[in-house]
C-alpha cells in the first residue's frame, strides 16, 4: 500500500474540501483561508496515517499471537487483572467485553485450548473459576504489543504538555461527534 505522504497530489486534491459540495460552502463560512484548508488537510492526512498505522500493527499483533480482535482485549484484560492482583471471573470478562455469557465461554474454551490462559478455582467462591493470562501470553504480549505501546508512550512523552492537550482536544472533538443516521438520506 503507498504510504499517504508518498501519495500523488492529485490524490490529495481529491480530499480537498474546497473540491466536495458538502464541505466548500462551510470553508466559506468559516471564513478559512488557503492556509487555514491546508493545515486542516494536513492534520486530516496525518490522522489517516494514524488509523492505517495502527491498524496494521493491530492486525500484526494479532497475526503474531494467531489471536482475534476480542481474544486480544481479553489477554489485555487479564494481563492488567494479574498486575493490579485482582481475581477476574468470566463474568467480569463478559462484561469488559460486552458479550454474553455463552460468548465469553466459547472465547475461553479457545484461549484455553491454545495455551494463552487457565481456569483456576476462586480463592473465595467455591462455584466460581478465576481466569489467568499464563505466563507465556503474557511474555509474547509484552513483547510484542507491549513494546509497541511503549514505542507510542515514547512519542506522547516528548511532546509538550501543550501540544499533548491539543492532540487530546481535539481527538475528544472528533470522538464525541454523534454517530449520523444516514437512513433518511438514502439515495432513491
Amino acid at each position: 500500500m503507498m504510504r499517504p505522504e508518498k501519495r500523488p497530489s492529485e490524490e490529495r486534491g481529491m480530499l480537498d474540501p474546497r473540491r466536495l459540495d458538502a464541505s466548500a460552502d462551510l470553508v466559506r463560512e468559516l471564513g478559512l483561508s488557503d492556509d487555514d484548508v491546508e493545515e486542516v488537510m494536513d492534520l486530516f492526512q496525518a490522522l489517516r496515517r494514524w488509523h492505517e498505522a495502527s491498524e496494521a500493527q493491530s492486525e500484526a499483533s494479532r497475526r503474531f499471537m494467531k489471536l482475534g480482535e476480542n481474544d486480544m482485549r481479553a489477554i489485555r484484560f487479564l494481563m492488567v487483572a494479574r498486575r493490579e492482583q485482582r481475581i477476574v471471573t468470566s463474568t467480569m470478562l463478559a462484561e469488559h467485553l460486552g458479550i454474553t455469557g455463552p460468548s465469553v465461554t466459547k472465547l475461553l474454551d479457545r484461549l484455553e485450548h491454545a495455551g494463552h490462559i487457565r481456569r483456576e478455582s476462586h480463592p473465595t467462591d467455591r462455584r466460581a473459576l478465576s481466569i489467568v493470562v499464563t505466563d507465556g501470553t503474557r511474555a509474547t504480549a509484552t513483547s510484542s504489543v507491549g513494546r509497541d505501546h511503549a514505542r507510542r508512550f515514547v512519542v506522547a512523552a516528548s511532546m509538550t504538555s501543550a501540544e499533548r492537550r491539543a492532540a487530546t482536544h481535539f481527538l475528544r472533538e472528533l470522538a464525541d461527534l454523534p454517530v449520523l443516521d444516514y437512513s433518511d438520506h438514502a439515495a432513491d
